[in-house]
């Protein structure tokens, strides 16, 4: 799009996973939900680190592999999230520039540490999140530099991000600055039980035209309509949001806009790995051809290409070049 200096801001959670593999059994003796989510705290995070076993440690945070994935697509991209200036904070400052992502979002000096989140991948490749939020929750309306956010073509939110008050205040006031300067507003739905917390304010974010984008999965969108029914799920977000894109794992995906509908198939794999980043990366691929001005359904085979990619490999950032990638693919932007 004309007169950006990014195609693509994104706001989240600044995180540090630590990846580790674990049987069904080790979930159920610990209490946690398969393939969910958990947000925890600081003396339930260090009893996992204790229990669980070797752990790989990358950066991470949805908005932020989202924001990397772009990046690899060679997209112009921004990074705003709260790290403390520690150890894990300075990991992930490192790792999201060498990416080539602008952030620079002030590193805290006192409160709680860099947030971490412990991810225990199942043979099946499915993936279940335990989150200690730390520092990321002090992300505040003063982090938001409002010239950066009009700079930016698109702006991305995590649903992640809205546990926190601040963190909320900070996302509506970016809203208000990316429509100020003309720009959309996307935001990704995260996980079924982020959604279950807050349908309702997800709901009112969609109908005031506080986001113009949804991303989403299956799982995400029944939870947010409260139905099973997928088609109908469907026609109740098409009358509330303009655009969408909602994937189905092995199905694809499908994008909606007024009374359009676009599905496009999934991109083939060897061998599923590990889910991580599998809905973040598709959103990698989307926004990027979005931004670039690509139709629908090249948006859906970046989305899915990026999606490919990162869940045959353990972490939630690609280990390839997704630019040589789609290029490989024929898919041109």
């Amino acid at each position: 799009m004309a007169n950006t200096r990014f195609d693509v801001l994104g706001i989240g959670n600044a995180i540090v996973d630590v990846i580790a593999r674990a049987d069904d059994a080790f979930l159920g003796k610990q209490g946690m939900a398969k393939g969910g989510m958990a947000l925890i705290d600081e003396m339930r995070a260090s009893q996992i680190y204790k229990d669980m076993g070797p752990g790989t440690e990358s950066s991470g945070g949805s908005a932020a592999n989202t924001i990397v994935g772009l990046a690899s697509f060679g997209a112009k991209v921004a990074f705003v999230g709260k790290v403390k200036d520690d150890q894990l904070g300075k990991v992930f400052q490192h790792d999201i520039r060498a990416a080539g992502v602008a952030f620079d979002t002030p590193a805290a000096k006192d409160g709680a540490s860099t947030a971490c989140c412990y991810v225990l991948v199942t043979p099946d490749g499915e993936r279940t999140m335990n989150t200690y939020l730390g520092a990321a929750q002090a992300l505040a309306p003063g982090d938001i530099d409002t010239k950066m956010i009009a700079e930016a073509a698109i702006v991305y939110l995590e649903g992640y991000l809205w546990d926190p008050k601040d963190a909320k205040d900070a996302f509506v006031a970016a809203a208000k600055a990316a429509h100020d300067a003309g720009r959309k507003v996307a935001l990704t739905l995260s996980d079924a039980f982020c959604v279950g917390r807050y349908r309702d304010e997800f709901l009112d974010l969609m109908r005031k035209g506080t986001v113009d984008i949804i991303l989403a999965n299956e799982a995400e969108l029944k939870s947010l309509y409260q139905t099973e029914d997928f088609d109908k799920a469907l026609e109740m977000l098409r009358k509330d949001v303009k655009l969408a894109a909602v994937t189905r794992s092995e199905k694809g995906c499908v994008v909606i806009e007024g009374a359009k509908t676009t599905a496009v198939p999934a991109a083939p794999i060897k061998k599923l790995v590990d889910t991580t980043g599998a809905g973040d990366l598709f959103a990698a691929g989307f926004l990027f051809g979005l931004a670039r001005g690509a139709n629908h359904e090249t948006c859906g085979k970046l989305g899915g290409l990026a999606a490919a990619e990162v869940i045959q490999h353990i972490g939630a950032r690609p280990e390839v070049s997704l630019k040589d990638l789609a290029a490989q693919a024929g898919i041109k932007v």
